[in-house]
């Protein structure tokens, strides 16, 4: 899937960028002083729950930036965002969101550029199971709702929707 990413990556729209690019300049300077770092889609995450594949989110919140081995991380974003692409998408709906569940991704968000929309899930525990969480949607955020849109993980931490999607015609 790697290969996949890599080749995908090669034909996105500059509109996908400017959103990562927005978020994470935006929260960034935000979260600096703390313990917790952003990142864009440079950094590779590896778990055990998906064989140590590389993983590369298109933003992550991590606040276990030591927890690493060479050039990957090892322990878990709080917040991980994926900014939708027609080659990716589906990958991002299903796979990608499958794994950040188990391993425990607290807040994940789906954001289509091309709608500006943005879909924000936080993990909530399985009414029917003691050790499984669910994704469960907490808001889909657009132009008409766009007070809504906030970091659940950071409540300190602010960006609106304008800032979001900054650039984007």
């Amino acid at each position: 899937m790697e290969r996949l990413q890599m080749k995908d990556m090669a034909n996105t729209f500059i509109e996908h960028s400017m959103v990562i690019n927005n978020f994470v300049t935006t929260i960034g300077n935000q979260l600096k002083s703390s313990l917790c770092r952003v990142f864009g889609d440079s950094v590779k995450y590896k778990w055990a729950e998906n064989g140590n594949k590389p993983v590369i989110p298109d933003v992550s919140i991590n606040c276990d930036i030591k927890n690493r081995r060479s050039t990957n991380f090892l322990g878990v974003p709080r917040l991980i965002i994926e900014v939708l692409s027609d080659a990716t998408e589906q990958y991002d709906r299903n796979e990608k969101m499958e794994l950040y569940k188990k391993v425990e991704v607290a807040e994940y968000w789906i954001v289509d550029w091309r709608k500006k929309q943005v879909e924000i899930y936080l993990l909530s525990p399985d009414e029917n199971s003691i050790d499984n969480a669910e994704y469960r949607l907490i808001s889909t955020v657009t132009e008409e709702n766009k007070n809504d849109l906030k970091i659940y993980m950071f409540p300190n931490a602010k960006i609106d929707f304008e800032q979001l999607f900054d650039g984007v015609d």
